[in-house]
């Protein structure tokens, strides 16, 4: 069973990745990712991949630059 993302856990891990959000968007995020945790719940475990929130941030501030 996938779990949906946290504000909490959403901010953790957006700091870890170097990009320290607010309260308000690591809840924006966590909201806005936890319908593909709801769709993947069927398969969570089968599938090579990960959904990780800072990867979002991480290529949001790469494409800021621009």
């Amino acid at each position: 069973m996938t779990t949906r993302p946290t504000s909490e856990g959403v901010k953790a891990m957006a700091a870890l990745a170097g990009l320290p959000v607010e309260d308000d968007v690591a809840a924006r995020i966590a909201n806005s990712v936890g319908p593909a945790f709801d769709g993947f719940a069927a398969v969570a475990g089968s599938l090579p991949f990960d959904l990780e929130p800072a990867t979002f941030l991480i290529v949001q501030s790469i494409g800021a630059g621009k």
